[in-house]
């Protein structure tokens, strides 16, 4: 199948025009690593995103089945210490995005946090379209850039490879060997840098045995399932330490001049 072809059946609309659906989009069959939802930043604020940020929020449905969501959020850029692409990538714009909001600051960038698609829609193009429906939803909201801190798909397959080593990687055509940036690229973005600290999942020995049924019995590097590095363990203090890479890709929108 065409990776960008539309299924009419699916309707995709911003979650702001369907609020009904705020406290539905999580019912989808996710392939998330199990170790994920751990991390810190995400587990305290990114489940507040769908309700305090709809109109940068896309969902997608089958019949009465939400099947696909989209995540982004808006934050300011402009402000002392901040850029666009910070290098602590998906935690560093989602935690800027509500102090911005709880202070009621003036925003100047947007920025994804996610593409989820069900497990039992995959391989139908989906993806390409809840992106550019985000492109369109940040368009809508005033931006004619947006942000992504992208986690290529294939990078947990390489996972002693470098990041900025893994995404120089090409297909004879020249686009990323990477299925999920390839997308990304196909789609108009261009990759803008590396994030090394994208994410970050801190946890006891025992935390990490129980989300991944590891031993984690010695100290240094543990390849884990869908991990895109190592996760770096140390037995002396009874931690282990999950950092993860992302990649800065930025959209240019079809923003509508007043």
């Amino acid at each position: 199948m065409d990776p960008t072809a539309h299924d009419d059946a699916i309707l995709i609309t911003p979650l702001s025009e369907r609020p009904a659906l705020i406290t539905r989009i999580y019912e989808i069959d996710n392939t998330w690593p199990p170790f994920v939802p751990h991390d810190l930043v995400g587990n305290a604020l990114v489940g507040q995103v769908p309700g305090e940020f709809p109109a940068y929020c896309v969902v997608a449905t089958d019949s009465d089945r939400v099947v696909a969501r989209g995540l982004a959020v808006p934050f300011d850029a402009t402000a002392e210490g901040r850029e666009t692409t910070p290098d602590q990538g998906w935690d560093r714009v989602l935690s800027w995005a509500f102090l911005d909001h709880w202070d009621g600051r003036a925003v100047s960038a947007a920025s994804a946090l996610e593409i989820v698609v069900d497990r039992a829609y995959l391989g139908r193009g989906l993806s390409y379209q809840m992106l550019e429906a985000l492109r369109n939803a940040a368009a809508q909201q005033g931006h004619d850039t947006l942000f992504a801190p992208v986690r290529p798909t294939a990078k947990h397959l390489h996972p002693h490879v470098p990041m900025a080593a893994y995404v120089g990687r090409r297909r004879d055509d020249g686009l990323p060997e990477d299925p999920w940036l390839s997308a990304h690229v196909r789609s108009g973005g261009t990759i803008e840098k590396v994030a090394p600290a994208s994410m970050t999942v801190t946890g006891s020995l025992a935390q990490w045995r129980e989300w991944t049924g590891l031993p984690f019995d010695r100290d240094g590097d543990t390849e884990v399932p869908g991990a895109l590095v190592p996760v770096r363990c140390d037995l002396a203090h009874d931690l282990a330490v999950y950092a993860e890479p992302n990649v800065w890709v930025r959209h240019r929108t079809a923003r509508r001049l007043p």
